[in-house]
């Protein structure tokens, strides 16, 4: 099974890790960032992960790294994950947002279309399936969550389809829901599967991706030291706009409350744009892989403020925890 992490030198140039930096690799997945920032840089590395399957090959990696650790979790609540292990703060975060290439081909956890499995999608081992979720909401709401979570223009459709369908059998395979959205729709954008949009509004729903985003855009700025780079690589346009309009909200294009996430209103900046105009993966790197066609890569530098600068040297000890020679 392969894993080709996706704009990695974009990724490398603009984490600029440097020796001495303890960075956090946020979806540690298959490993591919994490392995690549630790050969950058003589740093330390802490991965984050709520895939057990993920945070197994983790614990492997830092059974022969000592610069690395691996910790269990949902990246919403890393602020918490970090202060368990004595971390106040750090010289950079990054997060690859997208499915990770295990959890696509590996049938049984249920994220693909493309293969028969049970309908799950669950990135962790607990909480509501996607089959459950299918069979729990009305057809109005079942619209509601295509629409908004999918952008799917047929949302009303697939969603009565889906309702009169449960009625006879419950719908409980990718398999069955893929082609029951076959069935249904009438109009199909040139080179994409019908069910694409659905997959992704109900992965989306069950792993509360927008919120863990949401989370994790809050707490990231208080954990980066003054000149931490927050680098962030989204796959679709719903998770890209909020990336966008949070680091414009909080930097010096626009220092104000803003209007999308639940943040205090700062007087001053705290981000500035590395590069505000969005990386995208070359022809040819799509063509090696093509699941790197929607990546988009976005990144910002914390600023330093008074309390920043009046306590940086002390912000980070190096924790007794790990890295030990």
């Amino acid at each position: 099974m392969s894993h080709a992490p996706v704009l990695l030198e974009a990724m490398l140039s603009a984490l600029a890790p440097a020796a001495g930096d303890l960075l956090v690799d946020v979806t540690f997945g298959g490993g591919g960032y994490s392995r690549a920032i630790l050969a950058a840089a003589d740093c330390r590395v802490i991965g984050l992960d709520r895939d057990p399957a993920a945070v197994a090959r983790g614990r492997a990696l830092a059974a022969e790294e000592p610069r690395f650790t691996m910790l269990e979790g949902a990246f919403g609540e890393l602020e918490a994950h970090l202060a368990g292990i004595g971390v106040a703060a750090v010289d950079g975060l990054v997060a690859d947002l997208g499915v990770s290439s295990f959890q696509l081909d590996e049938p049984e956890r249920g994220f693909s279309f493309q293969a028969e499995g049970p309908l799950d999608m669950r990135m962790g081992a607990t909480g509501e399936t996607a089959a459950e979720l299918v069979d729990r909401l009305d057809e109005r709401e079942l619209a509601r969550l295509f629409f908004s979570l999918g952008e799917e223009p047929e949302a009303g459709r697939i969603a009565r389809a889906i309702v009169a369908r449960r009625a006879l059998r419950p719908i409980t395979t990718t398999a069955d829901l893929a082609s029951l959205i076959a069935a249904t729709k009438r109009r199909v954008k040139p080179g994409r599967t019908p069910a694409t949009q659905v997959f992704q509004a109900l992965r989306i729903a069950v792993n509360d991706e927008l919120g863990e985003i949401d989370r994790l855009l809050v707490a990231a700025p208080d954990l980066l030291r003054p000149g931490g780079r927050l680098v962030l690589v989204a796959f679709h346009s719903l998770e890209d706009r909020r990336i966008k309009r949070f680091i414009d909200d909080l930097s010096e294009r626009r220092a104000k409350p803003s209007r999308h996430l639940p943040l205090v209103a700062t007087a001053r900046p705290k981000l500035r744009w590395l590069e505000r105009k969005v990386i995208k993966p070359g022809d040819a790197e799509v063509a090696r892989n093509p699941r790197a066609r929607s990546a988009r890569l976005r990144a910002a530098v914390r600023l330093a403020d008074d309390e920043d600068q009046a306590g940086a040297g002390d912000a980070n000890p190096v924790p007794a925890w790990r890295f030990a020679a």
